[in-house]
């Protein structure tokens, strides 16, 4: 995690800088935001946060998103009709449900039906795209005491996921959800990008 950046070095992704939909590339985005705070104070699930120490000292007090906090509404672009300076685009919702901020990985050490055999489908319930980002295999397992039943565990579509964070924000596991999303795979930049 970058405290301060001195000179012309590239900007490397942080994993838990996710920015709003239509945020500018990094280098741009930092010198245009003014950190006003416009954006965060209409997000209207309180996802927007100020940035602390995630994208170093000139990072500081810009927006970003905070999964566990709120995530970034499918139909919402409020954070881009308030942006003073354009450093959030606005977008027209036809083009805001595509764009990618992030993308979530299930933790299977942690979730429900993977670690403990216990059937949860959140995750999958709440994901707002027309096609689910995440969707089910089923398996047959056996539990300790020799029962077999057949459990529904989440897999994420990286093709599909757009990283809103509400799988993040709504999953039952306390602490740290079993399905996180982080800035890999953001529609803004070509280097963060998930090689497989």
């Amino acid at each position: 995690m970058p405290l301060l950046r001195i000179g012309p070095k590239e900007l490397r992704a942080e994993p838990l800088l996710i920015r709003p939909p239509g945020a500018l590339a990094e280098r741009e985005f930092l010198r245009t935001c003014v950190r006003c705070g416009e954006c965060m104070k209409v997000c209207i699930t309180g996802g927007l946060q100020p940035a602390f120490l995630e994208g170093g000292a000139e990072g500081l007090w810009t927006p970003v998103l905070v999964p566990r906090i709120g995530y970034c509404e499918y139909r919402c672009t409020l954070c881009g009709q308030v942006c003073p300076t354009g450093a959030i685009e606005r977008l027209p919702m036809d083009k805001k449900v595509k764009v990618k901020i992030g993308l979530a990985m299930v933790d299977k050490n942690r979730c429900l039906p993977w670690a403990h055999g216990t059937p949860c489908i959140v995750c999958e319930e709440v994901c707002p795209t027309p096609e689910k980002a995440v969707w089910f295999h089923e398996d047959l397992v056996e539990d300790r005491r020799g029962r077999r039943q057949t459990l529904k565990r989440p897999e994420v579509d990286l093709k599909l996921c757009i990283g809103c964070g509400i799988c993040e924000t709504l999953c039952p596991v306390p602490d740290m959800p079993a399905i996180r999303v982080t800035s890999v795979g953001e529609s803004r930049s070509e280097d963060n990008q998930l090689l497989i």
